[in-house]
């Protein structure tokens, strides 16, 4: 029974009897299913491709021999505490206290090194003496190391007598008992079964053994370590991005089980520090104030929460736990005078400013602290108040807060190199960080070759695209351009408004007339729009919901009836506060079409680029390919096949309780792979799988996405069910694909059989991942790998069916690959088939006429969930949804649904 037609699949149960009532005094048993579930694992390669020109290709992956292969590496838990058997929590002291292990009791360790995480694993080759041992060792200075700051201070309790001895003496001493026991051995073995495509968990955790290696190696030379990239304290690597943060140059590193054998992939990485400098320095760059009377504290207490400073003059270090409620001159704190006792014998407390204190007692000059709270590095019961002009924050602390636009833009801009720029960086790198005198890496007979591999790479041919009268041509160097050409499919704009948020920076009526113009050429015709609405000039300083609000009553005074289209000119280029409140207006309430722009430096460039996303948001094509016309696509053209692309987007890593959005879009109007719609749904905080895919909220209704996906593309192609369904997912890594092959695949199937319990489409599954370190240059040339160029062989994995493809064609920097990791097919593509469908998806993009990075599908679901989540962006005030107490768990919180579409917007491609 199909119940495309009739919205649920509940009325083919009504021709059946009703079940016999069950009795008042018996409880039902579920019903356990016999079969099994299978767990579906990634596929392996069939094939490789053999299309396209041959080309060789360099790529940043260094061959590695591991000379013994016969021996184990043995897993040893590590556990800290102090003399009084509370554990050690902070990470940072970590390191000192094994390495303080090592050197203390390199007897009765047998004299073997350690590979140790900085937290609770130690590998050893080959075993320790015994399967637990018991240490205890002493550190005089325990502030935290450089590269973890999340040990605590210990010390300076409150600024009285003890704190000048502490001047006198530095250094304090702690104990700590350290134990450490047999976890597991793993085969060296693993290592090569890997490359034999056995992937097993034992050899997972061996590469993960080599990789402790090379952190641990990192770390001892003080580098701040992010995952498997090093930062060194070096200010050649610092580039000012605004704000007080800096973007730090530092290289990836990891060990990788490849076709070709084991390499060594390093790469160039770039994170965001704080700059080490004065606090108050950093404040006035990070809030952009004049002077340090007129910063905001609350913002500042947020900022500064948790980062480490040293403090003049005893240049100790300290953890900022807050801010002192008062001023500096006001806030008092109790003295204990030394030398008066009352009656019971104890020292008589004297109550005194902080500033007194320290102007007085320890006659420190204080500029201007006096009118500034004192920054608190103490326990909230026992606040320790220093004053801000004795703290400097120090080098290397990283900076997790969302960034700006402007300095997202000027961190990319400073960090992008150029190919042989890299190669010569990277080569530099290998030979600086001298892993050959690694002990650790020498036990295993690790030896790493210093050349760059070789990989044979081919260069697909771009796909023919079709044009307005029928006019065909192939792209140049992934681009082309629609001089002198008409759209595919133009669309007819007849009742449309100017909306001006922008006045009196422009003339709208110029821009109407030059849009006009401008469609005309490329076969899109506009009317004259029925009318311009200027905002009014008290309106400007309300807020940007009550704006849009008092525009559209000014709109449905004028208008007739709805309008079709809406263009809007907002203020500013980036980042304006209408657009969220303006999009959702349109969109959720009244279901206009609508295209924002800001009319800075406006021409025709310009002005056809916009009418590109206008032609695509009111139906009409502006190029497809040729083989959709035809209809000639391999495999897809012949049977009903829909495309989906999926992408689930996360708040900054500092907003725990921001709702992460997932946003699938998919194909519509069958043969054609040009056309999408997209669904957006919420789900909890940094939940990474989509949970919404298929939602049953009775027996007969399924709220997910892939049901709203399912029908519209059977009423949009001709009521044809798809027997083929080809799944792109972005942004999982390579721990999550049995989630996505399981979990996601399960939710999609399900969708269909609630749809129809006898439909069994068959399935692809291809996951895109930009978010990797290999990197592709040419051999003997300055630059980037043409557009087209795709590789499976030798850097790819040694049994998985995987590929990278650079589809674009890199103008600036160096071009970084997509890697395709196919993990099912069930409808039996051959590797070229799959290989040109894939790269003719970069050249479906509507925005642009150029190929892009990645496949049009998953583009297009990173732009729903971005402007979606402008929907929510204007109701939380985002500065303070930012909570910095770690990340709540996923689904602790109650998520909020965005507000659905109107129906005849829903279906379109609004988020072009």
């Amino acid at each position: 029974m199909d119940s495309f037609e009739q919205e649920g699949n509940g009325a083919a149960l009504e021709s059946l009897p009703p079940p016999p009532p069950v009795p008042p005094d018996v409880v039902p048993i579920k019903a356990e299913s016999d079969a099994k579930k299978t767990v579906r694992h990634p596929m392996a390669r069939r094939g490789v491709g053999t299309k396209g020109q041959k080309v060789t290709i360099l790529t940043n992956h260094f061959k590695v021999s591991v000379g013994s292969t016969d021996g184990h590496f043995y897993h040893y838990s590590v556990s800290l505490s102090y003399e009084d058997g509370r554990p050690v929590d902070g990470k940072g002291v970590g390191r000192k206290v094994i390495d303080r292990v090592h050197e203390t009791y390199k007897n009765e360790l047998d004299g073997k090194n350690f590979a140790y995480d900085g937290e609770k694993s130690l590998f050893t080759i080959g075993p320790l003496p015994n399967n637990k041992l018991e240490f205890t060792v002493v550190l005089e200075d325990v502030a935290p190391t450089r590269n973890n700051g999340n040990a605590s201070p210990d010390g300076l309790d409150s600024p009285n007598g003890r704190e000048r001895k502490r001047l006198r003496r530095p250094y304090h001493s702690k104990t700590f008992k350290v134990e450490i026991s047999y976890a597991a051995k793993i085969p060296m073995q693993a290592i090569q079964n890997a490359l034999r495509g056995q992937e097993s968990e034992n050899s997972q955790e061996a590469l993960r053994v080599l990789d402790i290696i090379l952190r641990q190696h990192a770390a001892k030379q003080g580098c701040l370590l992010v995952r498997q990239s090093f930062f060194q304290d070096n200010q050649n690597n610092f580039t000012d991005i605004g704000g007080g943060v800096l973007g730090c140059r530092g290289f990836h590193s990891s060990f990788r089980a490849t076709q070709g054998g084991l390499s060594l992939n390093i790469d160039v990485s770039t994170t965001m520090i704080i700059q080490p400098c004065p606090v108050v320095d950093f404040l006035l760059a990070n809030q952009n104030a004049r002077d340090p009377y007129s910063l905001d504290w609350n913002k500042a207490k947020r900022v500064l929460k948790n980062l480490r400073i040293k403090v003049s003059p005893s240049n100790q270090e300290y953890k900022i736990t807050g801010l002192s409620e008062q001023l500096c001159k006001d806030q008092l704190f109790s003295m204990k005078q030394k030398n008066t006792k009352n009656e019971n014998g104890e020292a008589e407390t004297l109550e005194i400013t902080i500033y007194d204190y320290f102007v007085n007692h320890r006659n420190i000059q204080l500029r201007y602290s006096a009118d500034l709270p004192c920054i608190n590095v103490g326990k909230p019961k026992r606040p320790t108040y220093i004053p801000i002009e004795l703290c400097s924050l120090v080098s290397l602390q990283r900076y997790t807060k969302a960034l700006s636009t402007f300095q997202r833009a000027s961190l990319v801009e400073k960090s992008r190199q150029k190919p042989q720029e890299r190669m010569n960086v990277l080569s530099n790198v290998l030979r600086t960080s001298n892993y050959g005198a690694e002990p650790m890496l020498k036990s295993c007979g690790v030896n790493i070759n210093s050349n760059f591999t070789q990989v044979d790479g081919r260069i697909l041919p771009a796909p023919r695209l079709r044009v307005g009268n029928g006019e065909d041509f192939f792209p140049r160097n992934g681009r082309w351009n629609f001089n002198n050409k008409k759209l595919v499919e133009p669309s007819r704009i007849e009742r449309w408004a100017v909306v001006n948020f922008s006045a009196p920076r422009c003339d709208p009526n110029n821009i109407a007339r030059d849009l006009i113009r401008c469609g005309e050429m490329k076969g899109i015709r506009i009317d004259p729009p029925f009318d311009i609405f200027n905002e009014m000039n008290q309106n400007r300083r309300l807020s940007p919901v009550v704006r849009v609000e008092k525009m559209f009553e000014q709109i449905q005074s004028k208008l007739p009836g709805a309008p079709q289209f809406l263009l809007c000119l907002l203020p500013d280029r980036k980042n304006s506060d209408l657009y969220g409140p303006w999009k959702r207006k349109n969109l959720s309430e009244y279901g206009i079409v609508t295209q924002c722009m800001a009319p800075a430096r406006v021409n025709d460039q310009y002005l056809t680029n916009l009418l590109l996303k206008i032609n695509a948001k009111l139906g009409g094509l502006n190029s497809m390919l040729t083989i959709e016309q035809t209809p000639s696509i391999p495999m897809i053209s012949k049977v009903p096949t829909i495309i989906l692309g999926m992408d689930v987007s996360h708040g900054s890593p500092g907003q725990s309780d921001v709702p992460s959005i997932a946003a699938v879009v998919s194909s519509r109007q069958w043969p054609l792979i040009s056309r999408y719609r997209a669904s957006v749904r919420t789900q909890s905080p940094k939940l990474e799988m989509i949970d919404s895919l298929f939602k049953p909220v009775s027996d007969k209704v399924d709220e997910g996405i892939m049901r709203e996906a399912l029908l519209d593309f059977y009423t949009s192609s001709g009521k044809r069910k798809p027997d083929q369904i080809i799944i792109f997912r972005d942004g999982v890594s390579e721990s999550q694909f049995n989630q996505v092959l399981n979990k996601e695949l399960d939710q999609v199937i399900e969708a269909c059989k609630f749809l129809d319990e006898n439909w069994n489409p068959k399935f692809v599954v291809i996951v895109a991942q930009k978010n990797h370190h290999t990197k592709f240059f040419q051999q003997g040339s300055p630059d980037n790998v043409l557009p087209g160029t795709v590789i499976d062989n030798k850097v790819c994995h040694p049994k998985n069916n995987d590929f990278y493809l650079c589809a674009h064609a890199g103008m600036i920097g160096t071009t970084r690959p997509t890697h395709y990791h196919v993990l099912l097919d069930q409808v039996g593509f051959s590797a070229d088939d799959l290989q040109e469908l894939v790269h003719s998806l970069s050249y479906v993009y509507q925005r642009s006429t150029t190929a892009i990075s990645v496949v049009a599908p998953i583009c297009y679901a990173h732009l729903a969930a971005s402007q979606l989540g402008q929907f929510m962006k204007f109701e939380d005030a985002s500065e303070t949804s930012s909570s910095h107490g770690g990340v709540t768990a996923p689904g602790a919180i109650s998520v909020p649904q965005l507000p659905r579409l109107k129906d005849n917007v829903s279906s379109s491609m609004f988020f072009c």
